[in-house]
């Protein structure tokens, strides 16, 4: 890019962050629409590329039905309301799968997802960053939440962040940790803000632990046999003995 490409692409950003569209832009520097028209998509595809995770528009956010079995919400009923109809499955308490889609350039998203265990043990697992065409992600929603019966909520981000932020400080209290990528994913996510409404986690709030096949059961027992100590915690195995 020479020295007068470079001048013309500040102006260009100059008058975007006035407001002012490609004919506008076309008007005041002397060019033709097409030529304004290339120069604004070139400044919105550098500000993408330069721009935080966390400053690229949302695309979408979802979560597996029936998270909220069990959790207390009181604060949030918008959020218990849209979930009643699936509440009550027992073959999906006690999870929730979240995926959240940004803006990355062009026609380009990046894709993360986290596993939630929000009964006890916060974020187990996590999906991404992904990055792949516009195209393509319906079918990657309707891939990502194949092991449920029904499609995911719609869910707005502050839902999203709270879900999985409020996740993994509860998991914390009682002594675990997220799964080993969560900070480098959650960057993607972001965190909810200090009004968000907040979600009383573990169930009818105890913890209960359900134990997955990769989970060193014992381990996770004692661990909240030393946080919560006896009579404020509950286990069941659903995988191999203890």
């Amino acid at each position: 890019m020479d020295d007068d490409d470079a001048q013309l692409l500040s102006q260009v950003r100059s008058l975007r962050e006035k407001g002012s569209g490609p004919k506008q832009i076309a008007r005041a520097l002397g060019l033709k629409p097409a030529r304004a028209s290339a120069l604004v998509r070139q400044v919105a595809y550098e500000q993408q590329s330069t721009a935080t995770p966390t400053a690229r528009p949302v695309v979408g956010c979802w979560v597996s039905v029936g998270w909220s079995t069990g959790l207390e919400l009181s604060g949030a009923p918008d959020w218990a309301r849209a979930d009643a109809e699936c509440a009550e499955d027992p073959e999906v308490a006690g999870f929730a799968q979240v995926l959240i889609a940004r803006q990355e350039r062009a026609s380009r998203v990046t894709l993360c997802g986290f596993l939630v265990d929000v009964y006890c043990l916060g974020v187990k697992d996590t999906v991404g960053p992904q990055v792949m065409g516009g195209g393509s992600l319906d079918a990657y929603v309707r891939d990502y939440y194949r092991a449920f019966d029904q499609p995911p909520l719609r869910i707005g981000l502050e839902q999203a962040q709270s879900i999985v932020h409020g996740g993994v400080a509860y998991a914390r209290t009682l002594g675990f940790e997220p799964a080993p990528d969560f900070a480098q994913v959650s960057v993607h996510l972001g965190e909810p803000g200090p009004a968000a409404p907040r979600i009383g986690f573990g169930r009818q709030g105890k913890p209960f632990y359900i134990n997955g096949p990769r989970d060193d059961a014992q381990k996770i027992v004692r661990t909240l046999e030393r946080t919560c100590g006896a009579g404020n915690y509950h286990y069941v195995l659903g995988t191999g003995p203890l």
